[in-house]
């Protein structure tokens, strides 16, 4: 049976797990409704109390909708993070913190790191298995945006060789990401610090770079970056631009070891997909060096965030469950609203089945109409959250709403609908005489 199951497609597996919840639905509501004509009557009970049954419905949407909105926020931003580490194939930084080093690296956020000195640069680059060793050189930014020195050979991978424009060709041109707030032909002053500390007071490099090329939007911090030669963050700070001096003018690798001021870490990708592997394997023995895969530490991110989804799926389903009680205790209040009406139902002759056909089948309109509209709040939630977290982390995330939160909600309906006989049973509870004569 296990094999079988796992044979099936995806999709195949969702709609069966959708169909499990849904089936108590089904069998309920064929049991109760089978034969009668309750239609009528349940859409005129709907429309005498509808301020009322808008409120429950209103109620149902926003627990539904707001649970929905929070699970399917932390699958989008966890997509989003992955997407945005998709071209970090392997890190290689001083020995510290892997997060650390990730966050500064890959999601350019400021940090105070060491420095890998010219012979561990050169001992990378110059590796056969070895096709890209970019240095990345931090510290600056001009407004919001980060300059970030490094080679044309990484920005191209960044971009797959797709920048409007064109790439430097002298040490003073820039490339800026589509969130930079530049165009082609500007210049700008880059000043010391990132964030807070490059505020009005910080006084600008006395260097002015003009903007040659544009990257497309990649749905990552690096769209608000502005890329520029290594060389020149270097020569800004009165360091060594990483050349000899009769070579002084040449941009990007190879690098002279002697005249190498330093990076905090190196993008590294191989030939072969394998062989980043031993490469890690490789510079991880050094004692000089740590070698990461970010994709390795954003999983162990994902293992916590992983248990945080579950611990946020139990307590939507419990808030659900909370506001599931209060409606049924609701319409065990509002069945005595027509209480004289199914009394006089029940003293013309109709069947107790069909008095518990009218009270579940309202109930069931109340219910289905708010988790059905609470799917809706839910994405539209998800969609105002993902606009400000991409506004805020420059991390594209965009959430919607899948088979967990539809199989959550029909798990809330399902559950709910089954209490639902309560009120119905409640309703064969009263005496009909004394609401007769009411």
């Amino acid at each position: 049976m296990r094999d079988f199951w796992d044979g099936l497609p995806i999709v195949a597996q969702e709609m069966l797990l959708l169909g499990a919840w849904l089936l108590p639905i089904l069998l309920i509501g064929a049991a109760l409704l089978y034969g009668f004509a309750a239609t009528r009557l349940i859409r005129a009970m709907l429309w005498r109390f509808r301020w009322a049954n808008l409120t429950f419905v209103v109620l149902i949407a926003v627990a539904v909708g707001m649970g929905s909105a929070l699970i399917a926020q932390e699958r989008g931003l966890r997509q989003g993070s992955a997407k945005a580490a998709d071209k970090f194939d392997l890190l290689v930084t001083p020995p510290g913190s892997e997060m650390t080093m990730m966050l500064a690296a890959v999601y350019l956020q400021p940090s105070d790191v060491g420095l890998l000195d010219g012979p561990t640069y050169q001992q990378i680059a110059r590796h056969e298995r070895v096709e890209i060793a970019a240095p990345l050189a931090f510290g600056d930014s001009y407004r919001q945006s980060p300059v970030v020195g490094t080679t044309a050979q990484f920005t191209r991978h960044l971009t797959d060789d797709s920048v409007e424009g064109r790439l430097w060709n002298t040490t003073y041109e820039a490339v800026v990401g589509a969130a930079a707030g530049l165009a082609i032909g500007d210049t700008f002053q880059p000043s010391h610090g990132v964030g807070d500390e490059a505020g009005l007071e910080a006084d600008p490099h006395d260097a002015h770079f003009e903007v040659v090329g544009r990257m497309p939007r990649t749905g990552s911090p690096w769209d608000r970056a502005i890329l520029v030669p290594v060389e020149a963050v270097w020569e800004v700070h009165g360091l060594a631009n990483g050349h000899a001096p009769e070579r002084r003018e040449q941009l990007g690798p190879p690098f002279d070891a002697d005249y190498f001021p330093g990076t905090p870490a190196i993008i590294v990708k191989a030939e072969e997909l394998w062989a980043n592997y031993a490469l890690r394997s490789e510079f991880s023995r050094n004692e000089n060096t740590m070698a990461f895969f970010p994709a390795t530490v954003l999983t162990d991110l994902y293992r916590v965030m992983g248990d945080v989804r579950q611990a946020m799926s139990i307590t939507t389903l419990v808030t659900q469950m909370l506001v599931a009680a209060s409606v049924l205790l609701a319409l065990l209040i509002l069945s005595r609203l027509f209480a004289r009406q199914m009394a006089l139902l029940r003293a013309l002759g109709a069947p107790n089945r069909f008095l518990m056909a009218v009270v579940w089948g309202y109930c069931a309109v109340l219910i289905l109409g708010g988790t059905l509209l609470g799917l809706g709040v839910g994405q539209g939630a998800a969609s105002v959250l993902s606009a400000v977290i991409t506004q805020r982390t420059d991390i594209l995330v965009e959430a919607r709403l899948g088979w967990q939160e539809i199989r959550l909600a029909a798990a809330f309906a399902g559950i709910t609908l089954a209490l639902a006989m309560l009120p119905a049973l409640a309703v064969l509870r009263q005496p009909t005489v004394t609401h007769l004569r009411s």
